[in-house]
């Protein structure tokens, strides 16, 4: 970031203070001590709606600058609350490595792409951890923000550059979303992103000029050649970056088999037996379970 950050980070600071269930905190808070995490973040439908239902969807943010190659680890998690099972999908990294891809200063584009996007700062281990996590997610949005104005209209309302922004990036990625995903964030998540673009672009250090609804970012010249290089470098790696992540996972998801047989279940109404054989070794059992998934599905169809 090259502008002036500081509206920008009182408005992240603002927005990262929404409230949540008691309960997410709590489990947020258990995470981090059992993790040692200097900050936890809440994000995904679950901190929009309200609801416990699902799985909760926490980054744990770490001390220390040793990362592993291929970031972050997740695993998966469930905790008892007032004999309700909350379940919870966590993505654990180093605070510094986030920071960093926030500032776009990795090939990584997940973290930026994620965190422009509505989310909460539920646990902080102390106040520079906050401020620490305040500065990334500012960064986030202004890395954001700067492609958005590169891949964007000349001019166009704030809505073209966010559509132009999430359309690129979940192009770039492995993703199982339907077409028009980027509609979607923004429809659900408008009062989140109104006004945010002129303030996001401020702080990258591209003014933008608007009348009415109809902003006109500012570049100097070769400045969209250059941002517009920089993010061609990360979209050629961006797939094969998520296959990495997606082989890593499928051998050190922690919870992995536990997490499977909840999805398997909740869809298909088939219960999955969790043996220990199951539990130590999810992908040799899977083909078994998809057995079993089969036979449970003709019988459906047949009415068995």
């Amino acid at each position: 970031m090259t502008g002036d950050v500081s509206a920008l980070a009182e408005r992240i600071a603002a927005r990262l203070a929404a409230p949540v269930d008691p309960a997410v905190a709590t489990f947020a808070r258990a995470l981090a001590d059992a993790a040692g995490a200097r900050a936890v973040l809440f994000y995904g439908s679950n901190l929009r709606t309200g609801s416990l239902d699902g799985v909760l969807d926490f980054y744990l943010l770490l001390p220390g600058t040793q990362e592993s190659a291929i970031w972050p680890r997740v695993s998966y998690h469930e905790r008892d609350h007032d004999g309700v099972t909350l379940r919870a999908k966590v993505a654990t990294m180093r605070l510094v490595t986030f920071a960093r891809a926030a500032g776009g200063a990795l090939t990584d584009t997940t973290i930026w792409a994620r965190f422009v996007q509505p989310s909460a700062l539920i646990w902080a281990e102390d106040d520079a951890a906050r401020a620490e996590v305040v500065a990334a997610i500012a960064a986030a949005s202004a890395t954001a923000a700067r492609l958005a104005a590169a891949l964007g209209p000349v001019s166009g309302t704030a809505e073209d550059y966010w559509r132009a922004l999430f359309r690129a990036t979940y192009s770039a990625e492995f993703r199982v979303e339907k077409g028009g995903r980027e509609n979607d964030i923004l429809s659900v998540n408008a009062d989140h992103f109104a006004g945010l673009l002129p303030q996001a672009l401020e702080a990258a250090g591209i003014p933008a000029g608007q009348h009415g609804a109809i902003l006109t970012p500012r570049l100097m010249p070769g400045e969209r050649g250059r941002i517009l290089g920089w993010w061609n470098r990360r979209r050629r790696m961006g797939k094969p970056l998520n296959l990495l992540r997606l082989v890593k996972a499928s051998t050190t998801f922690e919870g992995a088999a536990r997490y499977a047989a909840w999805k398997i279940e909740r869809h298909t109404g088939m219960p999955v037996k969790l043996t220990a054989f199951r539990e130590r070794y999810p992908l040799l059992a899977a083909p078994q379970v998809l057995w079993e998934l089969r036979a449970h599905r003709r019988s459906q169809r047949s009415g068995g």
